[in-house]
This record gives C-alpha cells, structure tokens and sequence, in this order.
C-alpha cells in the first residue's frame, strides 16, 4: 500500500473513533448569562413568569435508557443549595423539552414523565428567586442520561432521594449554567 493511501485509512480510522459530546442547549439560556424575568419565580417576594425554558440535547451516551433533567441553584444560603425542577422518566428518544414545559401537571411533558418536589414544596418548575441584596446566583441547569427505563419514584420524592437515584443510574450528564440577582428596583420595594 502507497504511504499516502495508508495516511488516509489511517485518518478516517481515527475520524470513526471519535465521540460528539453530550450537550445541552436552549433559545432563552446562554452560558454563565442572566435568566430573564420569565425564568424568574412567582412568590417569595418575586414576581416573574415561573415558565422553564426550552432545553434540547443532543449526542447522549450508548445505552441510554431514558432522561432526567434537574435546575439546581448551589448559591442558595441554605447549607445544601436549592432545587428548582426536577423531571425524570423522560423517554430515551426525547430530545428536548418545550418552553413552559415545567407546568404543575406537566401537560406537555412526555407520556410517563414525573415532575418530583422541589425545594418550593411542590412539584413542577420553580423559577430564580434569590434573596434581596444578595449576590447573583448559579442555576445549573443539567440532563442526566441513565441507564434505567424508569426511576421507582413518584411526584413526592424529595429531591436528594431523586439526586441520589440520578447519580446512581448516571451515563453521563450535560449542564449549562446561568445566572441570576433580583434587580434593583425589586429590591426597593422589599
């Protein structure tokens, strides 16, 4: 075989081996940029649209089995952060969720999906609300592909049961993470 020709097996050989990252994505969300008001809560002193935004993914791990994505906000003055959403059971083919898709009830979620407590007491989206004055917060937004059809958990899992079970069931997971401190004029009025 000429030098050239085996140069070019060679390289597609490698081209072949080579893995597309797990990523997550959305319209509204940008890495390490401010939610907007529509992803900002409605209670506890704020007054946003509580919707979720649009999320897709794309290239998740061999064998996955089904899909689990979770916001979680680790600035939280909580000693153990704070859980905003978490919805697993996604199918294994679903490749995203719409915006407003973290609705009580979860009407628009895929057949089977279950919207777990979060630290809001309830299930469904609960959007950015951090303290007046303090700092801007993280809200980590994750998909976590697992490697089990379905979690054995209901509505009522608390989330470090849910967090638990992720971990346990993990193929691998993709974030993105955004930002998010009350405005100044809401904290006026406080």
């Amino acid at each position: 075989m000429k030098p050239l020709a085996c140069a070019l097996i060679m390289t597609g050989l490698g081209m072949a081996g080579h893995t597309l990252a797990f990523e997550l994505n959305s319209p509204q969300l940008q890495e390490g940029q401010p939610l907007s008001k529509a992803q900002e809560y409605q209670g506890f002193g704020c007054s946003g649209d509580n919707r979720a935004p649009a999320l897709s993914w794309q290239n998740p791990p061999a064998g996955t089995r089904s899909f689990a994505v979770t916001v979680y906000d680790p600035d939280a003055p909580t000693g153990s952060g704070w859980w905003h959403w978490l919805v697993f059971n996604l199918p294994a083919d679903s490749r995203g969720l719409p915006e407003g898709s973290g609705q009580p009830g979860g009407a628009t979620l895929p057949a089977g999906s279950v919207q777990s407590l979060t630290d809001f007491g309830q299930p469904g989206f609960g959007g950015a609300c951090p303290p007046a004055g303090d700092k801007a917060h993280r809200y980590v937004f994750t998909v976590h592909a697992l490697k089990v059809p379905r979690l054995e958990l209901d509505e009522k899992a608390m989330p470090a049961l849910v967090g638990y079970m992720l971990h346990a069931n993990s193929l691998g997971s993709a974030s993105l993470t955004a930002s998010y401190a009350r405005p100044a004029e809401m904290q006026a009025q406080q």
